[in-house]
């Protein structure tokens, strides 16, 4: 009875003590962060493209972009990339392990069986000093039976060392958002950089073109005495030149394939034959929601991710703590014993043993309190992390809405700039057929008007990548259901693309 007593008496203080829980409980921190993003960027006249204030839907933004075969692209990336299945694998490991850690809550209970044949050598010490009539020298044992024990989390460690391991999981989640995120601004952004140098070609081979109409006039005027043969030869230096950019824009072209097909989890080559008809660079939609910086805060992965792991940082303090108090625990065993089998589920058979016990480290030079400042210091660590990831974020928003309001007004110039330089090479031919003006002017309007018609291609694929990164930038795209597996494309989604047959 004393015992039971006992039992009871310790299994009430567990009971009690149950919400006394060691170490710092956790607060989110508060950031203070500016009411708006800055001023809103005007709209542009020749197209207006504009950021405007508000919530907005950044989920699956790409398909403002109104491209058939972008949307196709991502919906492959979501369902095959393989960093997007990497993330959802090291989701799942965190799901385990934290069912590993949940289970020190619970009671431990192991069955087991065994069987020994044992004999007593008479030759060895005691039994050679003398002899022991009817002594069992040899004898064999069955033994069935349960052990139990049970550590009770009286100053709360284990469930701290749970809730580290919840925000664990939590921010492994988040990482696999931001890998999702970033896998989708890598594939808009190769496929708007692929449609850009398709139309970069387009643009070489159609001056292409003019400058060996030129060559065929020069070559013309030459032999009528009009031109001298320097003319000639500088029309085909520039014919040579513009040929000589054509491989190079077609090797980036087949680069920015490859890449694509690799994000959306397929072979090189995979892509090759679907995407090398030419395109067009999608055009951004005509205003653009950025939302406030408190909004960034709750919805950009990475800082949501930083933020766990500093609730994990704060609850592995308290774990830390936790180990300086004692530890309470109770065990138990109950089994059969016999040496014959036949006697072995007997009433007399039964062995059984039952207590509490508590352990508590009296001495060992300060380790355990050097544990608690290790921890302290990891939470320290994973605030200033946190609060320099909020940081870089809004620097990151700012840039990228920066960009893309002055890539507009660059874009606005080089349309005028293009219209003046069309102007001027025909202005020039026209007075080169006449014998108005040398062939050096002829040489110099077409190659300003090459190099605008470059320029302007670049800028308005850069407006279409600014944007993509401000998305990025907002952390929008991870707005997703079941994202600890790998999501499948939509079979309501028309495919734009397909793979191109293997070799």
């Amino acid at each position: 009875m004393p015992r039971i007593r006992a039992l009871i008496i310790l299994a009430s203080l567990s009971t009690v003590l149950a919400g006394c829980t060691v170490g710092p409980n956790y607060q989110r921190p508060q950031i203070p962060v500016d009411v708006s993003f800055g001023p809103l960027p005007p709209r542009a006249t020749g197209q207006p493209y504009a950021a405007t204030a508000g919530a907005g839907q950044t989920a699956q933004w790409w398909t403002a972009l109104n491209d058939l075969v972008l949307n196709s692209l991502m919906d492959q990336a979501i369902g095959l990339n393989h960093d997007l299945r990497l993330a959802a694998a090291r989701v799942r490991e965190a799901r385990a392990r934290r069912a590993v850690v949940g289970a020190d809550q619970y009671p431990r209970l192991d069955a087991g069986a065994l069987y020994s044949h044992d004999r007593v050598s008479k030759n060895a010490w005691p039994y050679d000093a003398f002899d022991v009539p009817g002594f069992p020298w040899e004898a064999s044992l069955y033994q069935a039976g349960f052990d139990a024990s049970w550590e009770l989390d009286v100053f709360g460690g284990v469930r701290r060392r749970i809730e580290a391991a919840s925000a664990d999981l939590e921010a492994g989640l988040e990482d696999q958002r931001s890998v999702l995120v970033s896998v989708l601004a890598e594939v808009a952004r190769n496929y708007v950089e692929l449609r850009g140098l398709q139309q970069r070609f387009e643009i070489a081979r159609r001056n292409l073109e003019a400058q060996r109409q030129t060559l065929e006039l020069t070559s013309e005027q030459s032999r009528k005495g009009v031109a001298r043969q320097l003319d000639v030869f500088r029309a085909a230096a520039q014919v040579s030149t513009t040929e000589a950019s054509l491989p190079r824009l077609r090797n980036l072209q087949w680069q920015a394939m490859h890449r694509l097909a690799v994000l959306t989890g397929q072979q090189p080559g995979g892509l090759v034959q679907s995407l090398s008809p030419a395109g067009k660079v999608p055009v951004p939609p005509a205003e653009v929601s950025i939302g406030v910086p408190a909004e960034l805060l709750r919805r950009r992965p990475d800082i949501r991710r930083a933020e766990r792991e500093l609730a994990a940082a704060t609850a592995r303090v308290g774990v830390a703590v936790a180990d300086l108090y004692p530890r309470f625990s109770l065990a138990g065993s109950f089994s059969f014993q016999s040496s014959d089998v036949g006697r072995l589920l007997e009433g007399d058979s039964r062995a059984f043993s039952f207590g509490p016990a508590i352990r508590w480290p009296v001495f060992d030079a300060g380790a355990l309190r050097a544990v608690v400042k290790v921890r302290d210091a990891e939470q320290e660590q994973a605030l200033v992390r946190y609060e320099q990831i909020v940081l870089q974020a809004l620097e990151e928003v700012h840039d990228a809405l920066a960009a893309f309001i002055t890539e507009q007004d660059r874009r606005k110039s080089l349309q005028a700039a293009v219209k003046a330089n069309e102007d001027s090479a025909e202005l020039a031919e026209g007075l080169y057929r006449q014998g108005l003006t040398d062939f050096t002017s002829v040489l110099d309007a077409e190659r300003q008007l090459y190099q605008s018609q470059e320029d302007l291609l670049q800028s308005e694929t850069g407006v279409t990548t600014s944007l993509i990164a401000l998305y990025k930038a907002l952390g929008g795209g991870w707005e997703m259901e079941n994202l600890s597996e790998p999501v499948a494309p939509n079979p309501a989604s028309k495919p734009a693309i397909k793979p191109s047959p293997a070799k």
